[in-house]
């Protein structure tokens, strides 16, 4: 059977971490349930593109309407092998939701794979989860990280490119879309799927 992957969302989220992993997941033939508190399937996010033009910090631009698949009210964390967290600005306030602490914290209880991209790794900061576990997130979330006790690693240095992840036990994580090739592929291999190329 197919594995089953949560995806979390939330307005202004990563208009490519939202986008491009939940399409390579299904190309590979993963079934994945977007969700959103206070949203229903059917109903909308709002995304943004976040890009590096040059000034000091990314820019955000306005993205697409992303689909919400499955009503956040109804999930049931058995149903599903893995947990995907995307970025962007949506992980800020995802993360003062109770019911998606809630959610989260099954997937490191039970050691189901998970993975988080950029500012999706604020969600993890929140929870007492990322201790001891190596990792990377966009770098303004590594003080955060630092904080709650992971070893952590800042992309985009000589020793470790923006375009690598980073796994560790159930963990997979990257800075930024620049990985998605490797952090997708990570991730569909915790999730038990091989590749022959």
């Amino acid at each position: 059977m197919a594995p089953r992957v949560l995806e979390i969302v939330g307005d202004f989220v990563e208009d490519y971490e939202a986008m491009v992993p939940y399409q390579t997941f299904i190309a590979c033939g993963v079934q994945v349930d977007v969700v959103c508190p206070g949203k229903v399937s059917g109903d909308f996010v709002m995304t943004a593109v976040h890009d590096f033009d040059g000034f000091q910090t990314y820019s955000e631009k306005p993205g697409h309407r992303f689909t919400i698949t499955a009503n956040f009210d109804e999930v049931d964390v058995t149903k599903y092998d893995g947990l995907y967290l995307p970025g962007g600005r949506a992980p800020e306030y995802l993360r003062l939701n109770p019911k998606v602490l809630t959610i989260v914290k099954h997937f490191f209880t039970t050691q189901k794979p998970v993975a988080a991209i950029c500012h999706g790794l604020q969600i993890l900061a929140a929870l007492d989860v990322v201790k001891g576990k190596q990792c990377t997130a966009y770098p303004a979330c590594g003080p955060e990280l630092v904080l709650g006790g992971a070893k952590y690693t800042e992309a985009g240095t000589k020793d470790f490119p923006i375009n690598d992840a980073i796994i560790d036990g159930n963990l997979v994580s990257a800075a930024a879309w620049p990985a998605h090739p490797k952090f997708c592929r990570l991730f569909l291999t915790k999730l038990g799927m091989t590749f022959t190329w």
